[in-house]
């Protein structure tokens, strides 16, 4: 444990990127880039823990990269880098993993709905439903302009998930679309399915004379029940002195016999 601590701090650790990032389907071309924070004599890249690829570096590249000019189902995974110093047999860890998720078109896209439909106020919760029978093991809901997806769900038995956004704002406003795993290729997603948009209206702030009539209201809410309360202690009162009025002269009339 503490050779490799000095060994981290002594080689930094590398990191690995994909190119493009997302929307990847069979067939396409990717490439990952290993980030080098010194330079570096080998460089390797690993899939599923296990090494895949080397490279020998040029000394000047503070980058290596490695093509698939065709991916396959076979290069659907997570991978991660290592390199060795150029000067040296100092070998860095292991980059953060990234994952290869690939697009196969021959999945039917899910379906999609949206519950209340389109324009809801600030502060309402959102149920968008996604479904596809038989095909998915997880379902994931993607925001236009978002790199990667924001939630993830396991359908029931039926093949369908409920998203729910929580107390809406303005910002959750936009185009949602969602998209499975597949159960027997985790790495491998449907291809994106037809869209719903949700528009959030903010809620209107009141107004000063909207304001000042709600004051009024609490002011006479307010009097109104403590004039209850100061009546009900009268009665009160009254009720009871009398009744001491009642036993006082009970005991005076028996005193008297």
């Amino acid at each position: 444990m503490a050779v490799a601590l000095i060994l981290a701090v002594l080689v930094p650790q590398p990191s690995l990127s994909l190119h493009p990032s997302q929307g990847v389907s069979l067939g396409d071309n990717v490439t990952l880039r290993c980030h080098l924070p010194q330079l570096a004599a080998w460089v390797w890249l690993y899939r599923e823990g296990r090494w895949s690829y080397a490279k020998y570096s040029d000394k000047k590249q503070d980058t290596t990269e490695f093509s698939f000019l065709s991916t396959s189902r076979e290069h659907a995974g997570t991978y991660s880098c290592q390199y060795q110093l150029s000067e040296s047999e100092d070998v860095s860890v292991m980059s953060d993993p990234v994952e290869l998720v690939l697009t196969d078109r021959s999945f039917p896209p899910p379906h999609i709905s949206l519950h209340p439909e389109e324009r809801v106020g600030t502060g309402t919760n959102v149920t968008i439903c996604c479904w596809n029978k038989d095909y998915g093991t997880a379902f994931l809901l993607h925001k236009d302009g978002r790199s990667a997806p924001i939630q993830r769900l396991v359908p029931d038995d039926v093949g369908a998930v409920s998203f729910t956004l929580f107390g809406v704002t303005p910002a959750d406003s936009g185009t949602y679309r969602c998209s499975y795993h597949t159960k027997k290729y985790s790495f491998l997603s449907s291809p994106l399915g037809d869209s719903v948009t949700l528009e959030v209206t903010p809620t209107a702030a009141p107004s000063g004379a909207e304001l000042v009539s709600r004051g009024n209201l609490v002011v006479a809410v307010v009097r109104g029940c403590a004039a209850v309360l100061i009546f009900a202690l009268g009665v009160f009162f009254v009720i009871d002195a009398r009744s001491l009025w009642i036993r006082r002269d009970e005991c005076l009339g028996g005193e008297g016999i």
